[in-house]
């Protein structure tokens, strides 16, 4: 039950003064929060926070008045022209002057009697808007506010800018969101005295006060305090539910793995290179996780081709020493088999037998893939989400890897644990992703980080070349096509689009293959699943020599000679995801380059990445810049996939409270896991205002 406390700021907006439904979804397309078909609430309207002020303390005088600036006036009327009848282009124009010089006043539509007892002959009053200066004549189309001198007051000297939507005037959310504020009840402390001390936070109640209406710009930035307290009220809900989701997750106690070593052995002696330093750190880490009694929530980075796979099958002849079944998920069915490939002539010499099972498998094929996980006969299976599905059963399930998790919900994550009794878990993700967006995303698990490359791998030349060298470009590639060499083309889009001047990957193959001929070959996320497979396959074989594609080839497509990547239009691409397109290349022992091709003029950010790609390979480094560069909402792919979307937290800004923030959970949950204290009820009203009502399911659910 959500405490009562909380009914006023759960209220529907349309309990507000001058809001019928109508404003009511004005107001859905600019809060904050993700509204899931709900109406909007007042809770809603007070966490639309400010983005910019308007200072309408500035009074420079008309003559002195910049174009475009928002000034104040104060100004005598002298006359009024209004608009010749019939014509409604023309604006009705109010002349008024200062001791400095004239300035017209214009309406469009106006009332000319409304017009007349706002602005009376003669009278003296301020004005504030937008200057505009045309033909050196200064004017201000329809002012915001127009109030006798006498009545100064009544200008607000500074005045909060929120996000706007079509319809929604700028008075009217201000009006509302000043009525949402007045009704926050006092609510129970639920922060850290010495944290509140140290941090300098005002009341929660005091914060929305201090945004709402503020005396100066650092009322309302991110970094001052008001804006900060909320950030971390927002980071400690959300490190509060993850940690509750963990709590609960331990508390279905797995079992001790543990082994003689001897089939670890057997796949380590099957290897033809040795392991790296980090990849040893890594599988010491799981196998130490795994002969604990609690059980494993590993997350484990990867960067590019930093040898994830070999971890995950080493952590995987674990789970066979002690007797049980391993199961590999990944997001696609190229990337399943792909593991798949890597995996089972490994787990054979080990003695081992592997399947895989994706929706491709059918009739006998398929149920002699069941048979063998219901008996145990099969170690080891790699597959999709099909994995998961009613009809499969496992002798004994104890360990569940899932690669690219960023790509499965948190539904996902808890339909896998159903299968097997508690299965450990290992969670593989090949996106670099900056420590302060793991903490936010996966604040339930413990992280193992694989940095460098594996032996034998050597580094990628980048370089950036604009679109206009596109003739010297292709006649190298001819060059290279001819010494043997394979490459791949990246286009942005799949067919012509006439609103985005953007090369299509299918327009780009017809031109390569005038070239070329039929050692062209294409592959996008449009074809059918046999058609990408054969395409892929005919790359991989040599039949063709160059892959046009779209970001299909972004995830996990492993052709070791490929050594070339041009990846068109650059400018259109994130930074991880430039990166994880280079990391299709320099897998195999010869020399690699990527080119950036880019259509200039490039704006700042698109110049800051493409030089972030020249300068390093390090994908932990280029996660980082790429936070910076764009915050947090895109990293890892859309908001629906898993990402946190906060409405408040910026972690570009407050990555230093996220750390915080983790501890502080961890610490209330460790002293009072049932949050059955003075604060732990307050935290209960916390996790509820946030949205994360979840959680306390979970510690009902015990």
């Amino acid at each position: 039950m959500r405490p009562t406390i909380l009914d006023p700021l759960f209220a529907p907006a349309t309990s507000l003064d001058g809001v019928g439904s109508k404003i009511a979804q004005l107001f859905a397309n600019v809060v904050p929060a993700d509204l899931n078909g709900r109406a909007v609430r007042i809770s809603d309207l007070i966490f639309t926070l400010p983005h910019s002020l308007i200072d309408r303390r500035n009074r420079p005088g008309i003559a002195l008045a910049p174009h475009g600036g928002i000034v104040t006036l104060k100004v005598t009327v002298s006359r009024h022209e209004p608009a010749p009848r019939g014509n409604k282009r023309v604006p009705y124009r109010v002349y008024a002057f200062d001791e400095t010089g004239e300035i017209a006043l214009a309406f469009f539509h106006a009332q000319s009697a409304w017009l007349e007892r706002q602005l009376p002959v003669g009278e003296e009053v301020l004005i504030s808007g937008r200057m505009e200066w045309f033909n050196g004549r200064p004017s201000m189309v329809h002012p915001d506010y127009i109030v006798p001198s006498s009545h100064a007051d009544e200008l607000p000297p500074i005045e909060p800018v929120y996000p706007l939507t079509a319809g929604l005037s700028p008075k009217l959310l201000r009006r509302t969101i000043q009525q949402a504020v007045a009704r926050i009840p006092d609510l129970p402390e639920w922060q850290d005295p010495s944290v509140m001390a140290k941090l300098s936070f005002p009341s929660f109640r005091k914060a929305f006060e201090i945004l709402h209406n503020p005396e100066g710009p650092e009322d309302i930035s991110p970094e001052g305090p008001a804006w900060r307290r909320l950030a971390y009220d927002e980071l400690l809900a959300s490190q509060l539910a993850l940690a509750l989701v963990r709590a609960k997750a331990r508390r279905l106690s797995g079992r001790p793995l543990t082994g003689d070593g001897s089939i670890t052995q057997k796949i380590l002696d099957a290897l033809p290179y040795e392991l790296t330093p980090s990849q040893r750190r890594a599988v010491k880490e799981i196998h130490d996780d795994l002969a604990k009694p609690e059980r494993m929530l590993r997350l484990l980075q990867g960067d590019v081709g930093a040898g994830k796979t070999v971890v995950a099958l080493l952590a995987m002849a674990r789970a066979a020493e002690a007797g049980g079944q391993a199961a590999l998920m990944a997001p696609t069915e190229l990337l399943a088999r792909q593991h798949y490939a890597s995996i089972a002539p490994l787990a054979e010499k080990a003695g081992l037998k592997t399947a895989i099972l994706t929706g491709r498998e059918k009739g006998t094929e398929r149920q002699a893939v069941l048979d063998g996980l219901a008996s145990g006969e099969i170690s080891f299976v790699v597959g999709t989400h099909a994995l998961f599905q009613e009809a499969v059963t496992f002798r004994d399930l104890v360990l569940t890897i899932v690669d690219e998790q960023h790509r499965f919900g948190v539904h996902q994550r808890l339909a896998i644990n159903a299968k097997g009794d508690a299965p450990d878990m290992l969670v593989m993700t090949a996106t670099p992703i900056p420590r302060t967006l793991v903490l936010s995303a996966f604040g339930d698990m413990d992280v193992s980080r694989l940095t460098g490359k594996p032996a034998g791998r050597k580094p990628i030349r980048t370089v950036t070349m604009p679109v206009d060298r596109l003739g010297e470009l292709v006649e190298r590639l001819r060059k290279a096509v001819a010494e043997g060499q394979k490459a791949y083309w990246i286009c942005p889009l799949v067919e012509e689009s006439e609103e985005l001047e953007l090369t299509s990957a299918e327009d780009r193959h017809q031109s390569l293959a005038k070239v070329f001929g039929s050692q062209v070959g294409l592959v996008h996320g449009r074809m059918a699943a046999k058609d990408k497979d054969a395409a892929m396959q005919a790359f991989r074989a040599g039949e063709t020599r160059i892959l046009v594609g779209t970001t299909v080839v972004e995830v996990g497509v492993d052709v070791p000679d490929a050594s070339i990547i041009v990846i068109e239009h650059a400018e259109r691409f994130g930074l991880a995801q430039l990166h994880q397109l280079r990391g299709r290349v320099g897998r195999g022992d010869q020399p690699s380059s990527c080119v950036l091709l880019y259509k200039p003029p490039l704006g700042e950010t698109a110049q800051r990445r493409l030089a972030i790609m020249r300068e390093t390979e390090d994908g932990f480094l280029i996660a980082e810049e790429d936070l910076k560069l764009r915050g947090e909402g895109d990293l890892l792919g859309t908001r629906q996939s898993g990402t946190p979307g906060f409405m408040v937290a910026r972690l570009e800004v407050h990555y230093d409270l996220l750390e915080t923030a983790r501890n502080d959970a961890r610490l209330v949950l460790h002293r009072d896991p049932d949050l059955q204290t003075e604060r732990g009820r307050a935290l209960r009203v916390l996790l509820y205002l946030f949205g994360k009502d979840e959680a306390i399911r979970l510690l009902r659910a015990g």
